[in-house]
């Protein structure tokens, strides 16, 4: 029986000091999916300033992956706008290059959208089931308080709608819509999808801290990024329109 096709988008932004460990990793996945599926990596260079476009193309090959390239820095949702596009999977995973989110998760959650029938399933640490480690505190206030906050204003509810780390059907993907280019991009897919009545299943994991690099994440504008989409949410569903 043919083997189906999973594409991993992975978003890379001065990531020099993960990628040896990300190749660890993303092997030892390699060989637990490749019995069933055929995979394809994705690398999405976001306009690295340092080593990572020169060690992705060391790594993508071993992995049957290619790189794809922005010349410039645009942003970790637009990262994986590129890799939707490129993606040929019928079943397209996005992850974290810096695997706060085990990338093995992977093998569980795929089965779990076989299982399940879902269109996506998302990586959910606040799930009761999930949980954190090591995390720093401004990070779990702005992604728990957003995730919070969403569930009060949105007809569906989840505990978590921040996290990167997700498995969707191509059907999915084709249908995701976003319009901000960075982190609250990541939101707006889940909650588009949402909205537009597909099924969601979220699957408990635990966030962990960083072992190397750095965030990129800009907390000031993320925060208001994420102020202005609820205000904007919630009028929709001040007018019924939600």
């Amino acid at each position: 029986m043919a083997r189906s096709l999973v594409t991993i988008v992975v978003p890379c932004f001065n990531e020099e000091e993960t990628i040896p460990m990300l190749r660890e990793v993303l092997e030892r996945l390699l060989g637990q999916l490749s019995e069933r599926y055929e995979v394809e990596f994705l690398f999405v260079d976001d306009g690295s300033r340092d080593r990572t476009r020169e060690l992705l193309e060391k790594v993508a090959p071993a992995l049957r992956g290619r790189v794809l390239l922005h010349e410039r820095n645009r942003g970790i949702a637009e990262a994986f706008r590129t890799g939707f596009q490129a993606a040929r999977g019928e079943i397209v995973c996005t992850i974290d290059a810096d695997c706060t989110f085990d990338p093995l998760a992977l093998v569980p959650m795929l089965a779990r959208l076989e299982q399940s029938g879902a269109d996506i399933v998302a990586a959910s640490p606040y799930h009761p089931d999930g949980g954190v480690e090591g995390v720093p505190a401004w990070r779990l206030v702005l992604s728990r308080g957003a995730s919070w906050l969403y569930a009060r204003i949105l007809p569906v509810k989840l505990y978590s709608y921040t996290a990167c780390f997700r498995v969707y059907r191509r059907r999915a993907v084709e249908r995701l819509e976003f319009r901000d280019p960075g982190f609250l991009g990541v939101a707006e897919m889940l909650i588009s999808a949402l909205l537009a009545g597909m099924t969601v299943v979220e699957y408990p994991l635990t966030l962990r801290r960083r072992v190397t690099g750095v965030s990129k994440m800009n907390t000031l504008r993320t925060v208001r990024h994420h102020a202005r989409f609820m205000a904007r949410l919630m009028g929709r569903r001040l007018r019924g329109a939600l």
